[in-house]
């Protein structure tokens, strides 16, 4: 007879890791910038990378432009919380975002991948993962055509990417949010939001003066 060893319980820190993940068109930054927005306290992660800016992006909105030199010196520094080479450019969130947020209670957005949000999941078990999903792939497929930016080849290449990454997603995530319509699928993010810090172990019960076990 075999027994299996009890699961030991996750200890919360008061501040709120969240994690958004999705396919290229699903809609996630729109939807991570939408809570920076109405929720105090809550930074969103700009990542770093070595690839160059494309089209309007700007360096410290979209991504931190820096170049290989200046990575490697950070991986060094341990200033990641994840990072990756993907297609020879290098990419990296910053462990700075972690740390704030521990320190006001506050809520660290990051907009990754999901290996990117797999490997913050494995340093830090109560961060939480949300999968953004298209309501459809052939409305993802619209959807990265209405932009109008990508020849039919690039677009095959990311409808195959975004099957893979949906399939890896929704195995392994936390949470998952279908954006058919923002607005709805802007209220279900904020619930689970909202649900997440109502977690005992991170609602401040100091002013209480209860005994805690």
């Amino acid at each position: 007879m075999t027994t299996t060893q009890p699961q030991l319980p996750i200890i919360l820190s008061p501040g709120l890791l969240l994690v958004l993940s999705a396919p290229s068109g699903a809609g996630k930054t729109t939807l991570a910038h939408m809570l920076e927005k109405d929720f105090p306290g809550a930074e969103f992660s700009v990542s770093f990378t070595t690839r160059p800016p494309r089209g309007n992006e700007r360096n410290g909105v979209d991504y931190h432009f820096v170049d290989t030199l200046t990575f490697e010196q950070m991986i060094a520094r341990n200033e990641f919380v994840e990072w990756a080479e993907v297609y020879g450019n290098f990419y990296g969130s910053s462990k700075r975002v972690v740390e704030q947020s521990w320190k006001r209670d506050g809520i660290g957005i990051f907009d990754i991948d999901v290996q990117g949000g797999t490997s913050i999941k494995r340093k830090y078990p109560d961060a939480v993962t949300i999968f953004i999903l298209p309501p459809s792939m052939d409305e993802l497929e619209r959807r990265l055509r209405a932009r109008s930016t990508d020849s039919d080849d690039v677009i095959r290449r990311r409808m195959l990417a975004a099957r893979a990454e949906c399939e890896k997603g929704v195995h392994s995530y936390d949470y998952l949010v279908i954006n058919d319509v923002l607005s709805d699928a802007y209220e279900t993010l904020k619930g689970i939001v909202s649900t997440e810090r109502a977690r005992r172990g991170r609602v401040d019960l100091t002013r209480l003066g209860l005994q805690m076990p």
